[in-house]
């Protein structure tokens, strides 16, 4: 963690952010699992040593990843949550502490132990025994809703298989479960591909999620997908169960498919006899499993426990040690990322380890590659853990061949050819050149991406020969291109001219959240963005607003708002957006117009804390934002009231004082909605009552 960890956790949100992308929404995953956890374990601790820096939108408080829109939303009637890892014995006996700690004199029991499947986790719903809905997981709250093709899992019941006399099944009932590949069907699955001559799949996980999220049921189908059940996430009606084996038992019982391997251990001396006795015999498995998952027993207790922003107390997965083989390092080369971050990587004799063919592999900077001494012609250990891009190891040295010596990195961009930096005390190397031409394509590629200004048409290949032929510099660009010199270059033609320029041209009318992200702020991802565009409701706003307003935005906090402020300062980051709204983008945030609750809030902040008794959180702030409201998470001077319900946070009752803003009770925030006139609906003057610190 040496350095500066304000840069280093910059850094690690940013790779984390793009890894859990490309795992959860795109199928398609550079690193291995092993790898993730361990970026999430260095940015918690971090996180955790210099709290300060913390952030509400860290990858570490986040479950998940963002919904796919080509399939409709579902909100999962339980969040469905991650859990917390553990690599080894003492972290395993740590949770165990923890959970001890938690329960005071009384005994945690035994523990429930499942396999940890490598899948994709599911939702299905149920309603009086008839399967009715199946959805992802996505971001936790609101997954993508899949059920024609989850209705195609030949082991999955779609009505329940009730015992005689068990009564009626319940009016609802959610269960829990992972959607996989099973190794066999994985295995016919590729040699379909190959007899067909279409590309083959890296590994089951992978083809499972791509299978479970086509458009077209039929291929689902003919896929052969699989599904172990293993949890409740909702029940209405049914049985009174007292632990996770009975509700297992009682899974089993209704037709679901539950893992055989499922035990109850009386002590962690026995979980770890499990734990040891899976990873000897994970290949004789006919699926992939990369760990355990230990749960507290007792029902009850759970419950008792509860949970963190993430992830279960009662529950933790305890992950088997990635797979190793040796292979040899052909050479090292160096990358240049969208951010001007120089990258070493090895180049590898082709290696099948923990389920794909690996040719490259991540040496991290300067000083991993001086540390582990590895040189081109070494035998290297290489392991993987989860998926694409696996992590050299070390080498071998008695393997090395005479003559070879130490790498050296270079000291010029392999792009441009301009001097590479290294900041004092920080362990990453940068192209400093701004406009580099990979840095220029890697902001016009990230600018154009689905979830920023989804310029269709455009692609990675396209920016690159824009950019080369000096067509495009940065993204206003896109909006001045050259359409008839487009249509007249290799592999376009009149009709895909057009279609690119329609799609640029579509662009011009998405929301300012969506230019916010799409503009590669530090710190802004999609979440920010929204939160920034719902605020302050025009770039202008934004660009005017100063430091502390932004850091009342929910979330944000000093740092957050510091790195904004400087980004919007910047003579660049200005001429740019002049130049996109020269261009005609949208400068303005979505509005509640067409809702069918009166205006009587528009451009005005109500900040929300406590607990309400009307209202859930996200309620209030949905009442607010119909009636034309903005309702952030800090109070400021341009705050016209703070609802505080039971436990308000102190900080922003004391900030309301500070400020003058009125603090208001519930019964006044409901006529404040109907009437928009404070007065009015405050006609006593009556403050909140003030019951305690926001939990």
């Amino acid at each position: 963690m040496a350095g500066d960890p304000q840069a280093r956790i910059q850094e690690l949100r940013a790779e984390i952010d793009r890894h859990a992308r490309r795992y959860f929404e795109l199928d398609d995953p550079e690193i291995p699992d092993a790898d993730y956890d361990r970026l999430l374990a260095e940015l918690a601790a971090l996180e955790k040593a210099h709290p300060d820096l913390a952030s509400a939108d860290s990858p570490t408080r986040r479950i998940g990843g963002q919904p796919n829109p080509v399939f409709s939303p579902v909100a999962h009637v339980v969040p469905m949550m991650s859990l917390h890892n553990a690599f080894d014995r003492n972290e395993l006996r740590a949770w165990a502490e923890r959970v001890q700690r938690r329960l005071g004199d009384r005994e945690a029991g035994a523990y429930a132990v499942e396999p940890k499947f490598d899948g994709l986790a599911i939702s299905v719903l149920y309603r009086d025994g008839q399967m009715a809905r199946a959805a992802t997981r996505g971001d936790g709250r609101t997954g993508e809703d899949v059920t024609g093709n989850v209705a195609t899992i030949a082991g999955l019941p779609r009505r329940l298989a009730l015992r005689p006399g068990s009564g009626p099944p319940p009016d609802m009932l959610e269960v829990r479960g992972e959607v996989y590949l099973a190794l066999s069907a994985f295995e016919a699955l590729n040699q379909r591909q190959r007899d067909r001559d279409e590309k083959s799949y890296v590994n089951p996980r992978n083809a499972a999620a791509g299978s479970l999220r086509q458009k077209d049921p039929s291929i689902t189908a003919e896929r052969g997908l699989s599904i172990w059940c293993y949890q409740l996430g909702a029940i209405d009606g049914g049985p009174r169960l007292a632990s996770h084996t009975e509700t297992l038992e009682w899974l089993d019982s209704l037709g679901f498919p539950v893992n055989e391997h499922a035990a109850r251990l009386e002590s962690l001396d026995a979980v770890e006899g499990y734990v040891a006795d899976l990873e000897a015999r994970r290949h004789d498995l006919d699926y992939e499993v990369d760990g355990a998952v230990v749960k507290i027993d007792d029902l009850a207790l759970q419950a008792e426990l509860g949970a963190d922003a993430k992830a279960p107390r009662w529950a933790v997965a305890y992950k088997l040690p990635p797979e190793e083989r040796t292979t040899t390092l052909r050479d090292i080369e160096v990358s240049i990322g969208p951010s001007g971050q120089a990258t070493p990587f090895a180049r590898l004799d082709p290696v099948f380890v923990g389920g794909v063919t690996v040719t490259t592999a991540t040496l991290h900077n300067e000083d991993q590659v001086a540390a582990k001494d590895v040189r081109p012609g070494d035998t290297v250990i290489v392991r993987r853990a989860g998926d694409v891009i696996p992590e050299v190891v070390r080498s071998v040295p008695s393997a090395r061949p005479e003559g070879t010596v130490p790498w050296e990195f270079p000291r010029h961009c392999p792009v441009c050819g301009q001097p590479l930096r290294r900041d004092e005390g920080a362990a990453a190397t940068f192209c400093a050149n701004f406009g580099c031409p990979r840095q220029v394509r890697g902001r016009i590629e990230h600018f154009a991406g689905r979830m920023a200004m989804d310029i269709e048409f455009l692609g990675e290949k396209n920016i690159d020969r824009f950019v080369t032929n000096g067509m495009l510099a940065d993204a206003a660009g896109l909006y001045r291109l050259d359409f008839n010199r487009i249509a007249a270059m290799k592999g376009f033609g009149a009709v895909s001219a057009e279609n690119l320029r329609a799609s640029i041209e579509a662009s011009r009318r998405r929301p300012l959240h969506r230019l916010l992200f799409g503009l590669r702020i530090p710190e802004i991802g999609q979440a920010n963005a929204r939160l920034l565009a719902s605020s302050f409701e025009t770039m202008d706003a934004i660009l005017a607003a100063a430091e502390d307003d932004l850091a009342a935005v929910e979330g944000f906090g000093p740092v957050i708002a510091a790195s904004v402020r400087a980004w919007f300062d910047d003579p660049r980051a200005r001429d740019l957006i002049d130049r996109l709204r020269e261009a005609g983008l949208q400068m303005k945030a979505e509005t509640a117009a067409g809702s069918a609750a009166p205006q009587t809030l528009t451009g005005r902040a109500v900040v929300v804390t406590g607990t309400l008794e009307g209202f859930s959180r996200d309620q209030a702030r949905a009442a607010i934002v119909a009636r034309g409201g903005k309702s952030p998470g800090g109070v400021s001077s341009r705050t016209l009231a703070l609802v505080a319900g039971a436990e308000p946070g102190a900080s922003k009752v004391n900030k309301a004082a500070e400020a003058g803003v009125p603090v208001i009770d519930e019964a006044t925030f409901v006529r404040l909605l109907e009437t928009g006139d404070l007065d009015a609906a405050d006609p006593g003057a009556g403050g909140a009552e003030i019951s305690g610190p926001e939990s």
